[in-house]
């Protein structure tokens, strides 16, 4: 009776996982919905103009507006406080095919939706919601992410920045580097030390508007791709803000700042499909049109060859990312912490490299998603310029656009080497067991 029951309670988990499965296979027709409109709308809206954004360094405020009007700024944000009130798989869909129209675009509404929304939501208290995220639910106002800074991209736990208290405000001094969304940006999350004694444990995370007095920004860095979203660094000089503008508990600025990026990494496995994707739309409609030795060059073994790797290795990556996003939605464990917490994440949207990594902060199935994803944009770009041959060198064709933003896509948000750390680093734990 006993084993009848535990093998009933085993069929009952198995089916509830095939019910998630299925989802992989046919996605839910709001989802559908959804795609597809963001589909058409990078379609009309993004594509017809992103050379000239990137080409320009243009931010794409028209079109971050609309994308707010359509909900796409705030997915996961309850409705009551102005979003979409959707869940995590809806927000993968949306960055895809966002970021197949415009990459740049792409990753302004991946910050503001993850980075910046992302911790108010889950840590603020229900004022400070009201406060710093309904204004930034309509793409009139965006956020950023403060925590990498010059010295110390990697061990957030050595953070110089300094948040000290004075009578009833916050007095903030340091400088945070690479943070995109900038100069663009109406409102920042900081994460500053408040007591050095307490290493990591002593990291406060703090609301900052902006512009704002003793805020202020460095130069626009000269990037290789994702050119329309600005990248600086952001300069505190005794900058004051109230004691109610921490963000979460004294001290608890690393946590927050850590679960922050926990789920950050499958919205950047999203962005790069969306540029895998392009690269095989650009590339795929050029083998059609284009012809050599009387025929179009999609009939030639060689260049049929490369299109079906491209289409491979997107589509598996998409699967490792919708399963990622369904575990996230579901609460399952997409995370395993061991031992103490180090910063050895790489530095969310800008950040040089990671040069070490101390401890494992694993992620199995997103850093999965991640590394297959961002392989798979870079791959695709590769190829979708071998395709066009002459032609995908010049920026006639949006081929080579699509190669350079591409490229950030194994940088930030932990690089290839990282994750492949990671995913052996649970795999040999779990073989342990």
């Amino acid at each position: 009776m006993a084993a009848l029951f535990k093998a009933r309670k085993a069929l009952g988990l198995c089916l509830s996982g095939c019910r998630g499965l299925s989802q992989l296979a046919e996605l839910p027709d709001t989802h559908q919905l959804l795609r597809q409109t963001c589909r058409d709308f990078a379609d009309r809206e993004l594509n017809p103009i992103a050379a000239k954004l990137d080409k320009e360094h243009v931010y794409p405020a028209k079109q971050i507006q609309e994308l707010g009007a359509m909900g796409v700024m705030a997915i996961e944000v309850p409705e009551e406080l102005g979003g979409a009130g959707m869940d995590y798989l809806a927000y993968c869909l949306a960055m895809e095919e966002i970021s197949r129209g415009c990459a740049s675009t792409g990753v302004v509404v991946s910050v503001n939706n993850s980075l910046y929304i992302g911790p108010v939501l889950k840590f603020g208290t229900e004022e400070q919601k009201r406060q710093w995220i309904t204004p930034f639910t309509t793409g009139e106002k965006v956020g950023c992410f403060a925590l990498s800074e010059p010295g110390n991209g990697s061990d957030a736990g050595a953070a110089s920045t300094t948040a000290r208290q004075d009578g009833d405000e916050w007095v903030l001094n340091g400088t945070k580097a690479w943070i995109t969304n900038s100069w663009d940006a109406s409102a920042t999350v900081v994460f500053a030390t408040t007591d050095k004694s307490l290493k990591h444990k002593g990291i406060s995370a703090f609301l900052v508007p902006m512009p704002h007095p003793g805020l202020s920004l460095g130069k626009k860095e000269d990037k290789l791709g994702i050119k329309a979203s600005s990248t600086a660094n952001i300069i505190l000089e005794d900058c004051r803000v109230p004691l109610g503008n921490m963000l979460g508990p004294r001290g608890a600025g690393f946590k927050i700042a850590m679960q922050t990026l926990d789920s950050g990494r499958i919205g950047i496995a999203a962005q790069a499909l969306g540029i895998a994707q392009a690269s095989l739309d650009c590339a795929a409609d050029y083998a059609h049109k284009r012809t050599a030795f009387g025929s179009p060059i999609g009939k030639l073994q060689a260049i049929q060859f490369k299109l079906a790797d491209m289409a491979v290795a997107i589509e598996s990556a998409r699967l490792l990312t919708w399963k990622a996003s369904l575990l996230r939605d579901a609460k399952k464990p997409f995370t395993k912490v061991q031992s103490p917490p180090i910063f050895n994440e790489f530095d969310f949207f800008f950040s040089p490299s990671v040069t070490f990594i101390n401890v494992m902060f694993c992620v199995q199935e997103a850093a999965m998603a991640k590394l297959a994803a961002s392989e798979a944009a870079t791959f695709c770009s590769h190829q979708a310029i071998q395709v066009l041959g002459g032609m995908g060198y010049v920026a006639d064709m949006p081929a080579e656009r699509h190669y350079r933003d591409a490229r950030i896509t194994e940088i930030y948000e932990g690089t290839s080497e990282i994750q492949r750390l990671v995913i052996a680093g649970q795999l040999l734990k779990e073989y342990q067991s």
